[in-house]
């Protein structure tokens, strides 16, 4: 492989996007998966057409964008990513004839595609303090790691779904693609009442938080997100990010108990005490105890879950829910490079996203630099070792993509476990 420049053996942090057409090539020939890109594409060829009616889109060099992109092959598709070396590759959904047949006269409906959700940082610009629009940290990231663990545990065990794959998106936020049979082949309808299912957060409007409304008990679903982020909203919100140490953050909190007369008696003990986030907090939790103890049930009731809903208001995940209700919605595609931070949209492993450090993830440059350094450390070891392991394996990509092997395997076990039971009743007639 070609040397890169001095100006590209940097830190992750160092990235330049003038040079990115210069290493896409050498990315797609040597590092990108096609062999298990197309393994998952393809379904095991469990369905016919599931690959070459599916619809792939490609933003080249100046945001030349291109549509209705299809494919017959593993190679056909690998050679046309290799040529046109595209910045962004979205996957979109499966229809009923060959995308690239778009223009023959036969409508192009939609038939299947994963159920697919989207998380930006971006929308929690209005809680996080430590970053703002396209920056992400390691503090604001635990808001995408008990996203991550909220959605996944309430996927599987309210809609029984098992071939989730997670993946960072490069720069600011999360996907997750919800691969099984059931899933894939859900109508419109279907995603859009799931998004609704998992979507709890009301907007509150432009410089208001969003809320959460509790009635008289708590549906399982919401019970069991609660158990999850209860525990980490001291430490996420009044200590990372000091939400209410700043009076616009107290506004905030205030702006979630509609009673006027509440919100005026809250202010006064706020201001009357230290201005910390745990001091704020504390202060709020012990209004409502007092509330709860002075036998006023009437006015009680209304607020009877108002600290449960303002730590679901500040912690639960932040859908984009229209990523997940639209049936012919593309979404970019796993293992891309985004343009602007050269990092890799890499899988990780939900069960431990708290690990995931967003700042750590390769860039392209690093990739190219990792397997030039493992190929002039192995020389002496002769050619023909050294090239026996596949390039990926040679860097820091290589977990991502056991994580993709592992989702792929068990995927594949509902195919090979389908074909074994056919070929079984075929054997006993």
């Amino acid at each position: 492989m070609p040397e890169l420049e001095d100006s590209t053996t940097k830190t992750k942090s160092e990235f330049d996007p003038n040079i990115l057409q210069d290493l896409l090539p050498l990315y797609y020939k040597r590092l990108f998966p096609h062999k298990q890109f197309y393994r998952w594409m393809s379904y095991g060829r469990s369905e016919s057409s599931v690959f070459s009616n599916r619809e792939f889109s490609f933003t080249l060099q100046h945001d030349v964008y291109i549509r209705y992109q299809s494919f017959e092959t593993q190679q056909e598709l690998e050679r046309e990513i290799c040529l046109r070396a595209p910045f962004k590759i979205d996957i979109g959904p499966v229809y009923n004839i060959r995308p690239k047949d778009h223009r023959g006269g036969i409508p192009m409906q939609p038939v299947q595609r994963e159920l697919v959700f989207d998380i930006d940082m971006t929308d929690y610009d209005d809680i996080r303090t430590c970053c703002n629009e396209a920056n992400v940290c390691q503090l604001c990231w635990k808001f995408m790691s008990i996203a991550c663990r909220v959605l996944d545990e309430a996927l599987r065990e309210d809609f029984g779904y098992e071939h989730l794959l997670w993946v960072f998106s490069g720069r600011r936020g999360i996907h997750c693609w919800v691969s099984d049979k059931s899933a894939r082949h859900l109508d419109t309808a279907g995603r859009s009442a799931i998004a609704q299912y998992l979507n709890v957060l009301i907007s509150g409007g432009e410089g208001t938080a969003s809320r959460v409304s509790i009635h008289d008990e708590m549906h399982h679903s919401v019970k069991r997100a609660y158990r999850i982020v209860a525990p980490l909203f001291e430490e996420i919100c009044l200590v990372d990010q000091n939400m209410f140490g700043k009076p616009e953050g107290v506004k905030k909190l205030l702006a979630l108990v509609q009673d006027t007369t509440i919100r005026t008696e809250l202010e006064k003990r706020f201001k009357a005490g230290p201005s910390d986030s745990k001091s704020v907090w504390k202060e709020f939790v012990a209004y409502f105890e007092e509330l709860r103890m002075s036998g006023n049930i009437n006015r009680y009731r209304r607020y009877k879950f108002i600290v449960e809903e303002v730590i679901l208001a500040f912690t639960y995940p932040r859908l984009d829910i229209n990523v997940t209700k639209g049936f012919n919605h593309l979404l970019k595609s796993p293992f891309c490079v985004h343009p602007k931070t050269g990092k890799v949209c890499i899988p990780f492993n939900p069960n431990i996203a708290s690990k995931f450090d967003p700042t750590d993830v390769p860039t392209i440059t690093n990739l190219l630099n990792e397997v030039n350094a493992f190929d002039e450390k192995n020389t002496v070891e002769g050619e023909e070792t050294r090239s026996k392991i596949k390039d990926y394996k040679k860097t820091s990509m290589f977990k991502g993509t056991v994580i993709f092997e592992e989702f792929l395997r068990k995927l594949e076990q509902t195919f090979k476990g389908k074909a074994a039971a056919l070929s079984d009743m075929k054997m006993e007639f």
